[in-house]
């Protein structure tokens, strides 16, 4: 068997994986999958791959730091805090940043303010 076809059938079952925890992918902006090169599923695979073992908590694309990507939060049984997988939608590369509670708390305050300020610019 080739690698490639060895790549291919882990890359299948791990996105089978990923779409058996009925993840649904949220915009942060309306049409951002649209304008996303790499699939849902190839980012969900992508970051199950990463953090073997985890399930993911929450899943959205979002431009972050000019660049529209892929964000995942993912659980792993026995470790505290979230694993956050962040899948470029360009050009698919990965990298993963561990969060503490503490931090996830950080964030979601960030997260609640963005939002606020968006609702605020509305006429």
């Amino acid at each position: 068997m080739t690698t490639l076809f060895k790549n291919l059938a882990l890359s299948l079952l791990i996105a089978g994986t990923a779409a058996a925890q009925g993840v649904t992918i949220k915009e942060e902006k309306p049409g951002l999958l649209k304008k996303a090169k790499v699939t849902p599923a190839e980012a969900q695979a992508a970051a199950q791959a990463k953090v073997p073992g985890g399930s993911i908590k929450s899943a959205e694309i979002e431009v972050e730091k000019g660049k529209l990507i892929y964000s995942f939060d993912i659980v792993t049984k026995g470790k505290s805090g979230v694993d956050e997988v962040a899948v470029d939608a360009m050009n698919g590369a990965v990298t993963v940043a561990h969060e503490t509670p503490a931090d996830e708390a950080k964030e979601k305050a960030a997260d609640a303010a963005k939002a606020k300020a968006r609702e605020a610019k509305k006429p």
